[in-house]
């Protein structure tokens, strides 16, 4: 794979921890502004929200730009709006900083997405989706966690401001490593934006947006309020919401690490494999919950399915977007955030009913049960021009 898209991983990772640290900090936020936890994971999905709207927008006015400068853009407003997050006391300016960081990062996926397709044959976007996606799933190992046990040691804001000095290193190398592109860059050649735009109208495209789109709300459904299960139903210590949290990041890059072999080729394979086994593990992990070596082992296991068959879907969303070049990681990126957005406020609504902390992982469940259903339903949405 060629170097630039490792530099991209760089950045994903430092936007990575910053979308999942949450998952370890509500507690703490919710305390520090006098907000309940359900509320605070309302931020969850206000910077999904962001990602949601920005993606395309961004997308769109980025397009004849040069892609190491807008980059570079985006990454040094998302470090901003992260410094005066950790400095607000107040909750509506806080989730004002959210939106704006999601702005930011949507720009820069969308481009980063569009890019890493560009830097490789046609028939390795999975590959290069996989590598792009490891800054993400090496944040759920390494960054999450650390932000998290920094979060418990030192108080939330430690970690906003941990995540803004990241973004220096990631700034420096798309600077120094990224090559400069003139804006006029295949102009000739490109489509139209109402062209582009027109490839929504697609059912296959939609069908593939939406499956990624439940499947990553099954994800942050429950991953956004795993803390009060680790701490509250399996009684175990603060200090074990990072471990938890590690053993989720090392599943997803598993799962998108193998699923990045298999995907361009055989994604019904990986639907009809993943799929059944990861609707299984939602409820599992419901009624295992109050034993902690069953929890944190069926942590991984879904970490890694949930990333498998996610990045598959969203691998699709590139195939069938390729008539549109510059939007298409925009739509991949658009469909990934739909999902974060819509999963934690379902989920956080079960929190004060009879399930309680357990209600986010029935949520998952349903979600990935429709999923499987549409999939099912619509079972060509899912072809390949290879043999599956």
């Amino acid at each position: 794979m060629p170097l630039p898209l490792y530099l991209l991983a760089l950045a994903v990772f430092a936007m990575g921890t910053s979308e999942f640290m949450l998952a370890g900090l509500l507690p703490a936020i919710a305390a520090d502004l006098d907000v309940t936890v359900g509320t605070a994971g309302t931020l969850t999905s206000a910077y999904a929200v962001g990602m949601i709207v920005g993606a395309p927008l961004v997308a769109a006015s980025t397009r004849t730009r040069p892609g190491r400068s807008s980059l570079l853009c985006f990454v040094v407003v998302f470090s901003a709006a992260h410094a005066v997050g950790a400095t607000t006391t107040a909750y509506p300016v806080l989730v004002a900083t959210r939106v704006v960081a999601a702005l930011a990062n949507a720009g820069f996926l969308a481009v980063a997405l569009t890019t890493a397709a560009a830097l490789v044959p046609a028939d390795r976007k999975g590959r290069a989706l996989a590598v792009l996606l490891s800054g993400t799933t090496v944040a759920t190992i390494a960054g999450v966690p650390a932000g998290s046990a920094l979060g418990t040691l030192f108080g939330w804001r430690a970690t906003f401001w941990a995540v803004a000095l990241c973004c220096l290193p990631a700034a420096l190398g798309i600077l120094l490593g990224m090559p400069a592109r003139p804006a006029t860059r295949d102009t000739a050649a490109r489509p139209a934006l109402r062209s582009e735009l027109a490839q929504l109208t697609r059912a296959r495209l939609v069908l593939v947006m939406l499956l990624g789109a439940l499947v990553n709300a099954a994800t942050f459904a429950s991953f956004t309020f795993l803390a009060p299960v680790v701490t509250d139903t399996a009684g175990l210590d603060d200090l074990w919401i990072p471990v938890a949290l590690v053993l989720f990041g090392a599943g997803s890059l598993t799962g998108v690490t193998l699923a990045g072999r298999v995907s361009d080729r055989h994604p019904r394979r990986v639907v009809a494999v993943g799929g059944p086994l990861l609707l299984a593990g939602w409820p599992a992990l419901a009624v295992l919950a109050d034993r902690p070596a069953a929890l944190l082992a069926l942590v991984f296991v879904q970490g890694a399915l949930s990333f498998a068959l996610g990045s598959t879907l969203i691998t699709r969303v590139l195939y069938e977007a390729a008539a549109a070049p510059t939007m298409a990681g925009s739509y991949a990126t658009a469909a990934l955030n739909a999902g974060a957005a819509v999963g934690p406020l379902v989920a956080g609504a079960t929190l004060d009913t009879a399930a309680g902390n357990l209600g986010p992982l029935w949520t998952s469940a349903l979600l990935v049960l429709a999923a499987l259903s549409l999939a099912l339903a619509f079972r060509g949405g899912l072809s390949t021009a290879t043999p599956d």
